[in-house]
């Protein structure tokens, strides 16, 4: 996938099938910790980090919807010094059910331990020798961002684009358009071979979207 080796474990709750991730680099031990959705994936992932003796560096949301950000306090409380990196426009959703959608599925999914730093984009971001671009996807979400590796010709995308498909845009906070828009623009001008991981479903490449996905064409 390039230069370096990169690890990737992905941990699913058996609801909504979102990937919580994982990632560390080569033999290095220091790791970050995407997405952490709804049980059991609190409990796998810090099993899974102690078992492979990996040093969480930093939690990394892609946006702050209710099955992305179940597993926050129980991770920030196993790893009190790990900050968490969040674009601003989602901070509100963090500490509101009926902003981050758990409230309209039954749920009311709040984050206790809500202190983030902002994810803006064009931020930069270092794990084991890599680089780590911010890429504003917002429009499923009120400033979703995608994570973008080149070397390793890899981006985290959360729930903008997913294999086949593009992230809901039917909630109250989201736009189409705009989504769209940041798609075409931050991912598909990406290289072909570049692997996107999105929030639900298998992994995908730029190329497969931009030649198949219907909601891309034109």
């Amino acid at each position: 996938m390039g230069e370096k080796d990169v690890h990737i474990k992905v941990f699913n709750d058996p609801f909504y099938a979102e990937n919580g991730l994982v990632i560390s680099i080569g033999s290095g031990a220091a790791c970050w910790i995407i997405d952490p959705g709804l049980p059991p994936q609190g409990e796998e992932i810090i099993a899974f980090i102690a078992e492979r003796k990996l040093q969480p560096a930093k939690l990394v949301l892609t946006h702050a919807h209710g099955d992305h950000i179940a597993g926050v306090d129980m991770l920030r409380e196993a790893f009190p010094d790990m900050p968490m990196f969040l674009a601003k426009g989602e901070w509100p959703l963090l500490t509101d059910a009926h902003e981050n959608l758990s409230a309209q599925h039954g749920g009311g999914t709040v984050v206790k331990q809500s202190q983030a730093l902002d994810l803006a984009p064009g931020d930069e971001l270092a794990l084991e020798g890599t680089t780590w671009k911010a890429l504003d996807v917002s429009g499923h979400s009120p400033a979703g961002r995608a994570i973008y590796c080149e070397g390793l010709k890899l981006a985290i995308v959360g729930d903008a684009v997913f294999a086949g498909s593009i992230g809901r845009t039917d909630f109250h906070h989201s736009d189409g358009e705009r989504l769209i828009r940041n798609i075409k623009e931050n991912i598909l001008t990406l290289p072909d071979d570049t692997t996107l991981i999105p929030g639900h479903g298998p992994a995908t490449t730029v190329g497969q979207e931009r030649a198949t996905n219907p909601y891309l064409q034109g």
